[in-house]
């Protein structure tokens, strides 16, 4: 007698067959589905875009791993951690330590220093201007990356969206004990995620960044934490006092205080 056939869990073809609805799942999503994720997705990032860029003062704590890849194709990862102070436009306050370099970038609403404490020197840059072209001189004459920079620009939606080719709701999850939005976007070079905070503050707590174009896609991870917002800082919060004994130098002189060794760029190119 034909008792049918028996697909219990365990058996290899109940494990293919839920394999396979799994797959379906995933990229059968109807097309208007999509667009509504798409958009839901968008309306999270911008609101909390939105709110990190009203804060007038804000600070956090934060947390970066970087992924190189060694022309032995060996993943490596490097650790750094730092705090930020600002006070819109012109302030701020942002450290940044990790086993290569030690340093401080302060703009007291004149001027910019960059101090670099491990090796006891800095430099300034007169006329401070606004924290969005502070980034991008910065960016520009001096290849320094500020940690989440465009998390905290002035029109940071326009920059993380710029290029994005897909945008997901994923779901929510927990960073950190704390209850968050899960984004996914993509881009022809990356893919970056977000988690946003649930609730009140939407302030952005892990973002990640993957890079498709080069070999074993290594990623950034940025964790932020211990956000305040509301409370204006100490009076001489951005005031830059050099220390005894260090040494004023140019801007360009400040090449070798990035979160990596030197000689050392993700990709493994030397």
């Amino acid at each position: 007698m034909n008792r049918g056939i028996y697909l219990g869990r365990g058996t290899p073809l109940a494990r293919i067959l839920f394999r396979l609805a799994a797959v379906v799942a995933i990229v059968g999503v109807p097309m208007s589905a999509a667009r509504a994720e798409e958009g839901e997705a968008k309306a999270i990032l911008k609101a909390m875009t939105d709110y990190v860029s009203r804060q007038e003062n804000l600070s956090l704590k934060y947390d970066t791993d970087i992924e190189v890849v060694t022309p032995a194709v060996e993943k490596i990862q490097f650790s750094a951690s730092g705090d930020v102070t600002m006070s819109r436009p012109n302030k701020f306050r942002i450290s940044r330590a990790g086993g290569y370099a030690d340093i401080e970038l302060v703009s007291d609403g004149s001027s910019v220093t960059i101090h670099d404490r491990g090796g006891n020197r800095f430099a300034q840059v007169p006329g401070g201007g606004a924290f969005d072209e502070v980034v991008d001189r910065l960016r520009s004459d001096a290849s320094l990356e500020l940690p989440g920079a465009d998390l905290l620009l002035s029109k940071s939606y326009e920059e993380l969206m710029a290029g994005v080719l897909e945008a997901k709701h994923i779901g929510r999850g927990v960073v950190e004990g704390v209850e968050c939005e899960h984004l996914a976007f993509r881009n022809l070079e990356t893919d970056w995620q977000i988690w946003v905070e649930v609730g009140e503050k939407p302030v952005p707590r892990k973002y990640v960044i993957t890079s498709k174009a080069v070999g074993a896609a290594p990623q950034y991870t940025l964790r932020l934490r211990d956000w305040k917002t509301g409370v204006a800082p100490a009076p001489d919060a951005f005031a830059f006092k050099p220390p005894a004994g260090s040494t004023g130098v140019s801007i360009t002189v400040l090449d070798d205080i990035d979160e990596i060794p030197a000689g050392v760029v993700p990709g493994g190119a030397k």
